[in-house]
């Protein structure tokens, strides 16, 4: 599965644009954030994803869950959507 990573800092249209890319060509994706602003971010993402892909008859379903990653050799405590056409 794809994985994206949002920052606080990224595009959300970027982000969206990216996600309904993979989401067309694979059906399912993977988005992290880690911490309030990239979690903030990614949710806009998903949301202007989907009016991206539903002219195309796709109806998105968003898996929220926690995942433990390292970031300079420091394990941390992200939040992952698991992002899936129905």
């Amino acid at each position: 599965m794809e994985v994206l990573k949002v920052s606080a800092h990224s595009n959300p249209k970027s982000v969206a644009g990216a996600l309904a890319a993979v989401v067309r060509e694979k059906g399912s994706a993977e988005i992290q954030a880690v911490g309030a602003g990239a979690v903030n971010q990614a949710v806009k993402a998903i949301a202007i994803c989907r009016g991206f892909v539903a002219p195309n008859g796709i109806d998105l379903v968003v898996i929220p869950a926690f995942a433990e990653i390292v970031i300079d050799s420091e394990e941390r405590t992200a939040i992952k959507f698991i992002v899936e056409s129905r």
